[in-house]
């Protein structure tokens, strides 16, 4: 069977209540050996170090920019020890977001910075979030060039000008469904061969971003809307397909990059 690493799964969203742990079964039987469940607040940065697994479940610390609006004075304190911890692969999901601008945009840069800092402390991945920031995620990034540990782009859906300065930078691009997207990810499957085979991580982002090239179900039940990192596999057979190459080329290196990146 073929081997994947989802390197984002928001396992607390609350559309996964009703069944946490069949989601992460379905998926380790889909051939999803890793998931890294990604933290948003301080909360769920303390939460799913209860999920921790060696060899199956990781978890990043972090604060996404939307979140940013709502933190207390001394939580950079708690996230550096969040941190320490053995379960956190990657700071993050940290950055950017100027398109929905849920936390004001001074309060954004600032606690984007400080994250940089922080993974730059203590030698741990970064797991970036950018929408229409106008190129000041690079330009943060770029200011830590020196230190700065492996990074990632996540969910990547920038214009080919972002796509090939993040590459010239380094860093890692993130992969999802949206590339199954038929109008919203034509510019994506355009892009997707240009990223270095070395340089590609996938990820379903669950529960969001369920792929579009699923088959019909044929019982003729309503679909649901929910991602699962079980439909990691889908978004893969789209990379390999945009990037005419075999999928097993793509299960591999991608699986491999993982481990790498986050030192699994």
């Amino acid at each position: 069977m073929s081997r994947y690493v989802d390197v984002c799964v928001n396992l607390l969203n609350r559309q996964f209540d009703p069944d946490r742990p069949e989601v992460v079964a379905r998926a380790r039987t889909a051939g999803v050996e890793r998931m890294v469940l990604t933290a948003t607040d301080l909360a769920s940065a303390r939460d799913l170090l209860a999920w921790h697994k060696p060899g199956c479940l990781y978890s990043t610390a972090g604060i996404h920019p939307h979140d940013v609006k709502d933190l207390p004075a001394d939580w950079l304190g708690e996230l550096e020890s969040l941190a320490a911890h053995p379960a956190v692969v990657a700071i993050g999901e940290t950055g950017l977001d100027f398109n929905r601008n849920f936390s004001p945009r001074d309060t954004q840069l600032a606690s984007f910075e400080q994250q940089i800092a922080l993974a730059c402390r203590v030698g741990k991945p970064l797991f970036v979030h950018d929408r229409e920031s106008d190129g000041l995620v690079l330009e943060l990034l770029g200011k830590y060039a020196s230190t700065l540990p492996p990074t990632v782009i996540h969910c990547f859906t920038g214009s080919a000008d972002e796509l090939a300065a993040y590459l010239e930078a380094g860093y890692y691009i993130g992969i999802t469904g949206w590339i199954t997207e038929q109008k919203r990810g034509a510019e994506l499957r355009a892009l997707v061969p240009r990223i270095p085979l070395d340089r590609l991580l996938v990820e379903t982002d669950a529960p969001f971003l369920k792929p579009h090239n699923l088959p019909a179900d044929a019982s003729g039940a309503k679909p649901s809307r929910r991602n699962e990192p079980a439909l990691l596999p889908w978004v893969v057979a789209a990379i390999a397909e945009a990037r005419q190459q075999p999928v097993a080329e793509v299960v591999q290196a991608t699986y491999a990059n993982a481990l790498r990146f986050f030192a699994l």
